[in-house]
């Protein structure tokens, strides 16, 4: 099937089952709704409206929450943010913030393009899932029977499983090799040398995250699938679901129309390098929030011909408890698990799924509550972790909670923990 077929299909019914309305992108004028849906695939922002749309009643009040994004903008560590919010499965609010650069850039809008760091994660799980469901892998199968470079201590690599490598049980210490990595040393001789590595516990018995032998993911949907990862990737999920913003490379970060330089320090622009970008599955995904939204709905089961809901059940169970418990947002999610690329929160008795990224410059997240197909996603090329609390505040807003001031904007002299700089080359 063609990937034309495959958009106008995903667009389709999108309009039919969910009823999505955009919002607050901060374009010109454009068609009607109609014609516009006619157009996607076709024009890049032909279906994007001008303002936020007043006809959707939803449980957010969107003029009061774009205050509180206002609010951490000031913060003087920000530069650049882009957010988008999907409530009852409709992109209700979508919008940029600031600038591409601290000095020099231009205005942040819906398809500025930042990087997804860990959130690169799900998608390697949600292709290695649709391919475990098409019987072309087995994730109950040891990671050597599909020919990856990974070798792990003991011979770990012929106990531990597919299931194991994606949900980070493989046993070694956390982040192995990450440093050899940013010393730009390739993959590829790194995850034989894994075979080194210090040894936490059995394949299976606890959770170490991975980046340099998670992408081992990559090398199965090479093998299996005779592409690249990058061409797998955009050619199974990205064109079909209209994510034309989207890529999987630092080439196509900075060929987009905009894109968002990273920042380091209080705005300090950087060079972006491609360290982990030689780990795709990893951390190797670019796109603009329009298309992070677009990835939300689909792993809420919006585009079941794309992402079977049969693929999204496997990847989404909790398979082993973590251990994050630092700062606010862990603190008020309480004892979390992790997935398959994916972790699994509970919100004062409501299940959300997740993800968070951070690399050099860079940081993104995206939260939703599958039964409400309701959540937030953000982008943004500074290292500041304030807007992880605006989570924490559209969750109350969605539930109907009492409003608490999670960002410390109420009170001046209030400083959220979650201001503070951060600067862990590369996150979960």
């Amino acid at each position: 099937m063609s990937s034309n077929r495959y958009v106008r299909g995903a667009a389709l019914a999108a309009i039919a089952g969910m009823g999505i309305t955009f919002a607050a992108f901060g374009h010109a004028s454009v068609p009607g709704a109609a014609e516009a849906w006619r157009t996607w695939g076709q024009s890049a922002t032909a279906y994007i409206p001008a303002s936020i749309d007043t006809r959707f009643r939803g449980r957010v009040d969107y003029r009061d929450f774009d205050g509180r994004v206002a609010g951490v903008m000031a913060d003087p560590s920000m530069v650049g943010l882009s957010v988008a919010v999907i409530e009852d499965g409709r992109i209700s609010f979508a919008k940029g913030y600031g600038t591409t650069q601290a000095v020099g850039g231009t205005p942040v809008d819906s398809h500025t393009v930042f990087r997804w760091a860990s959130l690169s994660k799900g998608v390697a799980a949600t292709m290695v899932g649709e391919l475990a469901a098409e019987g072309k892998v087995s994730l109950d199968a040891p990671v050597s029977a599909y020919a990856t470079t990974l070798r792990l201590p003991m011979g770990g690599e012929t106990r531990a499983t597919v299931d194991d490598l994606l949900s980070h049980r493989l046993g070694i210490v956390r982040n192995a090799f990450d440093n050899k990595l940013e010393a730009g040393m390739d993959p590829r001789v790194l995850r034989p040398q894994l075979v080194g590595a210090k040894f936490q516990c059995a394949p299976g018995a606890c959770h170490t995250y991975q980046n340099v032998a998670f992408d081992a993911a990559s090398e199965i949907v090479q093998n299996l699938t005779g592409k690249t990862y990058q061409s797998a990737v955009q050619q199974r999920l990205f064109q079909p679901l209209g994510m034309v913003d989207a890529s999987v490379s630092r080439a196509g970060l900075v060929a987009s129309r905009s894109w968002a330089k990273p920042h380091v320090g209080l705005r300090r622009t950087v060079t972006v390098n491609d360290n982990y970008y030689r780990v795709p599955a990893a951390g190797g995904v670019n796109s603009s929030i329009l298309d992070l939204a677009r990835w939300m709905q689909a792993q809420m089961g919006a585009a079941p011909e794309v992402v079977p809901n049969r693929v999204l059940d496997v990847i989404h169970a909790p398979r082993i408890y973590t251990d994050r418990h630092r700062g606010m947002f862990n603190q008020a999610m309480g004892a979390s698990q992790y997935a398959l690329g994916w972790r699994d929160y509970n919100y004062l008795g409501h299940r959300l799924i997740g993800h968070q990224g951070a690399v050099m410059g860079y940081r993104a997240t995206v939260l939703f509550d599958p039964v409400k197909r309701s959540g937030i996603a953000m982008l943004w090329n500074s290292q500041s972790g304030k807007p992880v609390a605006l989570q924490l505040e559209l969750l109350d807003r969605l539930y109907g909670l009492p409003r608490r001031d999670w960002l410390g904007l109420d009170k001046a002299q209030t400083v959220s923990p979650l201001a503070q700089t951060v600067t862990t080359p590369l996150e979960d």
